[in-house]
């Protein structure tokens, strides 16, 4: 079974790994100084950045519906005509109801202009430092989002900096605690010296599951991941030696993998071109197949038929 499953993933193309972490501002900094997000409810520390430092964290994910609080520290660096603008594109926070900014401050005037429960303030443009916190609900995604939670720019629109995490889908934090355990196992097998193949289908398969994720198909990542082998991971070149005969098999099972995923999502785009990258991948194979023993090189012949007429081709 462990010979299924690895075969199985040689099925997958390698996509380019999406990192799930904060935009940093248009000003790098050089206005909104610091900044923590955390959990209005718990309390918890989700990120923090402090550009003085270089410090960039996230320490778990912004989930899509739930209440933040943002603590940040803004530097104006000199008075300035007119006025500044806040602004958050989160919801209005249902604990905090009475209430989007809140002055930490308490040596920095905002002026009459300055509104703390509206979504867009404005406040006078005066030097000074002052730290302020921004209460809301995130919007509710399908797929992770970059979502802009505090901007300051002037009167006249121009953003002049920003915080604009990635806000995630429910159960991406589930994914991301099984990535992180992957992706500790994979460079185990590495240092253990497990055939180079294998760890290469295993980072082939790491890459695929985060391409769900940022595709909104956080349920099918996370079975992705649960699918790699725990144990029997072959040593040296072994790899080689035992992989095309479970081959054909193991395209069969991507047949069923693939009808099973078209009828839970509905036929799109994405699916598409995934299923075509393993029609690809069959025709390279049945190549090399064909040198070893004919009847492999039948087999995949037959599945690589029904992926086409599954997606039309």
């Amino acid at each position: 079974m462990k010979l299924f499953a690895v075969c199985l993933f040689l099925l997958f193309s390698a996509v380019p790994l999406i990192s799930i972490s904060p935009t940093r501002g248009v000003g790098e900094g050089f206005w909104i100084t610091s900044y923590i997000v955390e959990d209005t409810t718990t309390g918890q520390v989700l990120m923090e950045a402090d550009f003085a430092t270089g410090q960039n964290s996230t320490y778990s994910p912004i989930i899509g519906g739930s209440e933040i609080t943002v603590t940040f520290t803004v530097n104006i660096g000199m008075t300035g005509s007119g006025n500044l603008k806040l602004t958050t594109a989160m919801q209005h926070s249902k604990i905090k109801l009475d209430r989007y900014w809140e002055l930490v401050s308490a040596d920095y005037a905002l002026g009459s202009d300055f509104n703390p429960n509206s979504a867009s303030t404005e406040f006078e443009w005066v030097q000074g430092t002052f730290t302020m916190k921004c209460y809301g609900k995130t919007n509710v995604i399908t797929k992770p989002t970059a979502l802009t939670i505090v901007q300051l720019s002037s009167s006249t629109g121009d953003i002049l900096d920003n915080i604009k995490p990635i806000i995630v889908t429910a159960g991406v934090d589930q994914w991301q605690n099984l990535y992180n355990e992957k992706e500790g196992k994979l460079q185990n097998l590495i240092d253990a010296g497990v055939a180079p193949g294998y760890t290469q289908i295993y980072q082939n398969v790491l890459n695929q599951s985060t391409n769900l994720v940022n595709k909104g198909y956080v349920n099918e990542a996370i079975a992705l991941l649960n699918s790699l082998p725990t144990s029997g991971e072959p040593m040296g070149s072994a790899l080689e030696m035992i992989l095309l005969p479970g081959i054909a098999i193991a395209a069969i099972v991507a047949v069923v993998f693939a009808v099973m995923f078209m009828r839970a999502k509905g036929k799109n785009s994405y699916v598409q071109l995934v299923i075509e990258d393993q029609i690809k991948d069959l025709e390279g194979l049945t190549l090399r197949a064909s040198k070893i023993d004919r009847t492999i090189a039948s087999n995949l012949d037959g599945v690589k038929d029904r992926l086409k007429r599954l997606v039309g081709m």
